[in-house]
């Protein structure tokens, strides 16, 4: 993949990430990874703007440096994530959709509190 392509899939999720932080179905914290990722290989220059800016540092830099969470930070994270995960389990039509829901919740939990480290 060059250096275009990258730089390409770096700014469409870096939009999708600033999308994410309006609209809370869509989460941030990936996008701004993987944006991070795709501007390292295409653009230093847009790779340190990307690790300056303030939705960088607040969604990102702690977890990309140390590979920790702060355990009151994850305690949040995991009440939007109940809080948005309640609200589509109850809108979503099919119960198989709601199931699978309620495993990625699941999932997201054990994920959060048992496979990445406290700070």
């Amino acid at each position: 993949m060059n250096k275009y392509l990258y730089f390409i899939f770096a700014c469409l999720s870096l939009g999708i990430a600033l999308i994410g932080i309006v609209l809370p179905l869509l989460p941030t914290t990936p996008f701004l990874l993987l944006a991070g990722f795709c501007f390292a290989n295409s653009s230093k220059r847009f790779e340190n703007w990307l690790r300056t800016t303030r939705i960088y540092q607040v969604y990102v830099a702690d977890y990309a440096e140390t590979k920790k969470i702060d355990r009151k930070r994850k305690k949040k994270i995991i009440l939007q994530i109940y809080l948005l995960m309640a609200i589509s389990i109850f809108l979503a039509p099919l119960w198989i959709i709601k199931f699978f829901l309620l495993c990625l919740s699941i999932f997201i939990t054990y994920y959060l509190f048992f496979v990445i480290p406290d700070k």
